[in-house]
């Protein structure tokens, strides 16, 4: 009998040991722009020890991970994607010395650190593109170089091919030295790494396991999806069918990039480094690494990076559907008809993930409305998967007007338009962030910062609405609690639209655990039947748990399922009452 009690305690905690999660499975995800979070030397610029200074902040959101963008050494033609040294800080940042204590206190209070690592291009100052430029043998082919070609009708020499910057204009510049072209599809001072160099490839995997070695978490891996070209078998390349004939043909959108990004060998590439992020766990233990990846191409590609189904691929393939389809006017239909599209085809044994903002996006309250503000970080939240928030997010952040005199942003400069600069720019969700409403927000003791803070900062800023009796911010902290909740973290997702197709509605489930989600995307008062809706599969008394700032619902009060009222633009989260947060 003795016998029989162990062996049935050792099945119970194995079968409980392997339903533990891993550390990001489900992981709540900060994302910060080093350059405007916080500056600790007054030169205008965010810093390593200003992030230092903040982690706490971003622990007492509720975050697993803090993932910043780029701080290698860089001349900061692109603001840190033009990396000249993937082993060292750049100086404006701090020193690796910095960088170690930043790690440290992630691990002394319980953050996970992620790394952008950009491996499309380096910087045109780095030791390999001028070593590549000059032919040094073992660099030659470190970058993608080729020869011109002869205009039929002008006799002079032009590109090889027709394809076109994401800054605009050619993707191909003149080298005097080597007397040739080379490829950049971003700046003219970020050439295009070439994959198909097998020292290049081993010189990449070795920064990662460098940086890896240090202790960072993982890796977002920036513009995968521009790693190879189409390339015929005689070393040319073919130009690209135009895309959009509406844009300028020196536009980006001109063309359709159906040779230059999304190639077989950069999948394959993805799974290669997976396997060396797999087997660095294997080889020295600890936690796991992960590795996120950027792409903005359909959801079938964008998938693609979870793995092939014998291969493994990218933990975290960012979904941008909302970002790429969502405006202002989009309804509840849209938004479920764009929630499924990624959650249908996802193969199993993956996570979903949500991404409504980033660097690169002018910011989710501008684009999508600020009175929407709550609601998309009510859905971001609570929806299955992994979440991902850009600074401010949290504060409802709007985008702060920069004029054409202060614009940086190189894809906002290259329009050569102070006039309609604006859509094109980066710059507006890029200022420094809000700490309280003194100078600059409290980033910074400057008198100029690099970015303008603007105005807002005045009355959305961090010491305001953590002062307030209730706010975005606390409202945003209260759906991070509420996710470490099994019903979020295992709970079955089934998602309905109601009132006319006006109401988006969710419901979560776990065990006897119920959650639901009212999203009303209208521009009425909606009285909503989710009993009803969910054809009576959740209980008909359940209490508010959070709602939307404006929504006038107090927390903690219990509602009949079956007539819950909701304002225009206000989310609700509904908790069933037993649980107990």
């Amino acid at each position: 009998m003795k016998v029989l009690l162990v062996l049935l305690l050792i099945v119970t905690v194995k079968s409980q040991t392997e339903n533990e999660l891993d550390w990001w499975e489900s992981g709540n995800f900060y994302q910060i722009y080093p350059r405007s979070y916080m500056d600790s030397d007054g030169d205008g610029i965010g810093d390593l020890q200003g992030i230092k200074s903040k982690l706490d902040y971003v622990k007492s959101l509720g975050m697993d991970g803090v993932w910043l963008s780029p701080i290698y050494k860089s001349p900061q033609a692109d603001f840190g994607y033009d990396i000249s040294d993937y082993r060292d800080i750049n100086e404006d940042y701090g020193t690796l010395e910095d960088f170690q204590e930043v790690l440290d206190k992630c691990n002394e209070i319980g953050l996970k650190l992620i790394l952008d690592f950009v491996p499309n291009h380096s910087s045109d100052e780095h030791d390999w593109f001028q070593k590549s430029e000059a032919r040094v043998p073992g660099y030659e082919d470190f970058y993608i170089w080729r020869d011109g070609k002869i205009d039929p009708y002008t006799n002079l020499l032009v590109p090889p091919t027709n394809w076109i910057s994401f800054f605009r204009y050619s993707a191909w510049r003149w080298s005097n030295i080597r007397q040739q072209f080379y490829l950049h599809q971003f700046h003219y001072k970020q050439p295009d790494l070439n994959y198909r160099d097998a020292k290049l490839v081993q010189e990449m995997k070795n920064i990662l396991t460098y940086w890896m070695t240090k202790g960072v978490a993982g890796f977002r891996i920036d513009i995968i999806v521009c790693l190879y070209e189409k390339m015929f078998s005689n070393g040319t390349f073919p130009d690209e069918p135009v895309g959009n004939p509406n844009c300028g043909f020196n536009d980006h959108c001109y063309l359709d990039h159906i040779y230059t990004q999304d190639q077989d060998e950069t999948f394959d590439m993805a799974y290669q480094w997976r396997e060396l992020l797999d087997e660095f766990k294997e080889t020295f233990g600890g936690f796991t690494r992960i590795m996120m990846t950027e792409s903005y191409s359909s959801v079938e590609k964008a998938q693609r990076f979870y793995g092939n189904g014998t291969r493994k691929g990218s933990y975290v393939p960012f979904n941008f559907e909302i970002i790429k389809n969502m405006n202002k006017e989009s309804t509840a239909k849209d938004y479920k008809r764009t929630i499924d599209s990624w959650l249908d085809p996802m193969p199993a044994g993956v996570l979903a993930n949500w991404v409504v903002g980033n660097h690169d996006q002018h910011r989710v309250a501008s684009r999508l409305g600020v009175q929407k503000g709550d609601l998309i970080n009510i859905m971001v939240q609570t929806l299955p998967g992994i979440a991902i928030t850009y600074m401010g997010e949290e504060l409802v952040m709007t985008n702060v007007h920069v004029s054409w005199n202060d614009t940086l942003d190189p894809q906002a400069c290259n329009t050569n338009d102070p006039i309609n600069y604006e859509s094109s720019s980066r710059d507006p969700a890029r200022t420094p962030f809000p700490w309280d409403s003194s100078k600059n927000g409290g980033f910074s003791t400057a008198d100029k910062t690099w970015l303008p803070a603007g105005d807002l900062y005045k009355t959305v800023n961090v010491q305001f609405q953590e002062q307030a009796q209730n706010s975005h911010l606390k409202i945003f902290r209260k759906l991070t609690t509420v996710r470490k909740q099994n019903v979020f973290r295992r709970g079955d997702y089934h998602g309905v639209l109601t009132n006319n197709e006006n109401v988006y509605a969710y419901s979560r489930n776990y065990g006897d655990q119920y959650a639901v989600i009212i999203l009303n995307f209208s521009k009425n008062t909606e009285t909503v039947n989710v009993l009803n809706a969910f054809e009576n599969s959740i209980p008909t008394q359940m209490k508010i748990y959070t709602s939307s700032l404006a929504s006038g619902l107090g927390d903690d009060t219990t509602v009949n399922t079956s007539s819950v009222k909701v304002d225009s633009n206000i989310g609700v989260v509904l908790l069933s009452t037993n649980i107990n947060i």
